[in-house]
């Protein structure tokens, strides 16, 4: 019994040799085998992807295809899956394209086996348990289990294959909707922005070399001499120019978040100027109800759609008037409404009746935000004459107090002056936006806003603010560490606390 016993012991160390040994040995290797759907659970497609990572990815590999070859790297494979529930029936599951990356030349560095079967419910569930049955911690000490919420990527960022601002980025351009949003969340996902955070790293840890070795080598750490006051001098320069730079980079992040939040943009104008017409001409359907009854708006209507790569939200609001010009209840809490949405918007659209001579309620006029970005369009344009459009571009210029106001002619009932007026309006969405010349904005998570907000910027402050009280080298020292801490806290060269990396991971997919 004991001969037989120490041969299943020998036997066990020989499979997990088998399964574990490779030149690169992972971080995570301790960890358990992981499986998961990496494409959408549930729901019936042509073709549905398994991802498996860890350890045993050749294991099952070998089990589900009853093949004794370990699989070619990198390369497509056809094989049949077959049931692991009993070795001896050879019951099929499923003919599966099978691609097998070894580490540490995967996505999360460890051996990583990808299964590309038929995207039937049926089908995905069988090979799933035939996985999870090759399971067994107690008998041959096989820990494999289904994945947890993003723990591929965070087996990957363990691995030293991303640091947290890229794998934030994975996750912001799964979530991407529109070109903008994808050129956006690039910053992170390509590194760019982890360029950015070593360079300010490198900039504030030289600071700091500086001022410690004025305190290791000065002959007195209270009072500093010319060239230690030189030193200090120098890096207090160093330290304003970079905090600027931080408020510079915060300040495009939040005007690129608008790309990620949708543009929020308000339609607002009197009864009947055809604020409703305009918007299912640019949304090309009858979204919101026309008519000839003034009032008939009463509430704002939202429209969401994909402008030129712009996630934008139009708010399709009441006509706004003067109270006198209405007794009815309910138009007078939609007016409300629409001043109120308009103050809350990124950016007005004033639509204006051409017929009406342009004259503009003052009420309308004092709804709009002197620095809210506007855009005035003249509906209705084929019912006067070109000379009379000039006439009340001037007028209304004159009313708003801007004589560059862009008033752009618009017909709604012959779709014309449409591309004009997404022309003028994506471009006003990049000067909100603060886009660059591709088109791309910065996209980085609250958490590293937080960070920058709260760590970096707040040491940066305690530094400049003890500067100019006095030159006190020891706490200046302390409070550039802090932002230097606060930096690897972003990218996650400092970061050993489970509960910072749960947060960041708990919001990514099961399979990725």
């Amino acid at each position: 019994m004991q001969s037989l016993c120490g041969k299943l012991r020998f036997s066990r160390a020989l499979m997990h040799v088998r399964y574990t040994h490779n030149k690169f040995t992972p971080s995570t290797v301790h960890l358990p085998t992981v499986y998961a759907m990496a494409t959408p659970p549930g729901q019936k497609s042509a073709i549905a992807v398994i991802r498996v990572s860890g350890t045993y990815s050749k294991f099952i590999y070998h089990k589900l295809t009853r093949r004794k070859a370990d699989p070619k790297p990198r390369a497509m494979l056809l094989r049949t899956l077959y049931d692991t529930s009993n070795l001896s029936n050879r019951l099929v599951l499923d003919q599966s394209l099978v691609s097998f990356f070894p580490g540490p030349g995967s996505f999360t560095g460890e051996d990583t086996l990808e299964l590309c079967i038929h995207g039937g419910k049926a089908v995905a569930d069988g090979v799933l348990r035939s996985i999870q049955l090759l399971n067994d911690q107690e008998g041959d000490s096989v820990h494999i289990r289904y994945a947890e919420a993003g723990e591929f990527s965070r087996r990957a960022f363990q691995n030293q294959k991303f640091d947290l601002t890229e794998v934030e980025g994975i996750r912001d351009l799964i979530d991407a909707e529109t070109e903008s949003q994808r050129r956006s969340v690039l910053s992170s996902f390509s590194g760019a922005n982890k360029k950015l955070f070593e360079n300010w790293r490198s900039q504030l840890v030289n600071n700091a070399a500086q001022l410690t070795a004025i305190i290791d080598f000065g002959e007195d750490n209270d009072d500093i001499d010319s060239d230690n006051f030189r030193i200090f001098t120098n890096v207090e320069s160093s330290v304003k120019i970079l905090r600027r730079q931080v408020e510079q980079f915060l300040e495009r992040v939040g005007r690129s978040q608008l790309l990620q939040d949708g543009l929020q943009l308000a339609l607002v104008g009197e009864p009947n100027a055809g604020k409703s017409s305009l918007l299912n001409m640019l949304a090309r359907d009858d979204v919101s109800l026309v008519s000839d009854i003034p009032g008939t708006t009463r509430d704002a209507i939202d429209r969401v759609m994909d402008m030129g790569g712009y996630k934008v939200v139009f708010s399709d609001t009441a006509g706004i008037r003067s109270d006198s010009s209405t007794s009815d209840t309910i138009e007078q809490m939609g007016i409300s409404r629409a001043e109120q949405r308009a103050k809350r918007s990124n950016m007005c659209v004033l639509v204006v009746d051409a017929s009406k001579g342009g004259r503009l309620d003052p009420r309308l006029v004092a709804a709009i935000p002197p620095e809210m970005p506007l855009v005035v369009v003249l509906n209705k344009v084929d019912l006067v004459s070109p000379e009379v459009v000039a006439i009340i571009t001037d007028h209304i210029r004159d009313e708003l107090r801007n004589p560059d106001q862009c008033v752009l002619p618009v017909s709604c009932k012959f779709e014309e002056g449409g591309d004009a007026l997404v022309e003028t309006l994506l471009s006003s969405f990049k000067r909100l936006a603060m886009v660059d010349d591709q088109g791309a904005g910065i996209s980085v998570s609250r958490r590293v806003q937080d960070i920058l907000t709260q760590d970096v910027l707040s040491s940066l402050d305690q530094f400049l603010a003890s500067a100019e009280l006095g030159h006190d080298i020891a706490m200046a020292t302390e409070d550039l560490q802090g932002a230097i801490l606060g930096i690897g806290k972003i990218t996650g060269d400092n970061v050993g606390v489970e509960e910072v990396l749960g947060v960041v991971f708990s919001t990514f997919c099961v399979g990725k």
